[in-house]
């Protein structure tokens, strides 16, 4: 299993909206960088990702599972570009905030620092360790 983040403004798309979806899920669009792009394409059905409130809270807010891997993103009218389908796993305890994420010297490496605007970002399965016991699961 592999581990990710995923971005999303909260005024676009919650955590609450993607609890809501249940088992279902909800494809993850509108991805329009060809990293985070590649990363979309490396996920695999079973990881798990971050899910993280960007520009408004600016912290993790829970764990989500990858349920179906990459297919062509249904927004993209070039065809450039892939989703894959998420569901809300469990919320973190404590949300962990961008400031506690750069307090911790042991995360200094983590994509979330070093490369702040990318929407989808690997995680460290020591990085992911060390934040669920930030977020008190």
């Amino acid at each position: 299993m592999a581990y990710w983040l995923v971005k999303s403004e909260p005024s676009v798309w919650s955590w609450d909206q993607q609890v809501a979806k249940g088992a279902k899920g909800e494809a993850w669009t509108g991805v329009r960088n060809f990293t985070a792009r590649q990363n979309l394409v490396n996920m695999k059905k079973g990881d798990k990702a971050f899910f993280y409130h960007s520009n408004e809270g600016k912290e993790i807010v829970g764990i989500a599972e990858i349920i179906k891997e990459a297919y062509p993103d249904p927004t993209d009218k070039t065809g450039k570009f892939v989703c894959v389908d998420i569901k809300a796993d469990k919320p973190l305890k404590t949300p962990v905030t961008m400031a506690a994420v750069k307090a911790e010297k042991k995360l200094a490496d983590m994509a979330l620092v070093k490369y702040s605007r990318l929407s989808v970002q690997p995680v460290t399965a020591d990085e992911w360790k060390l934040v669920c016991k930030m977020g008190g699961v």
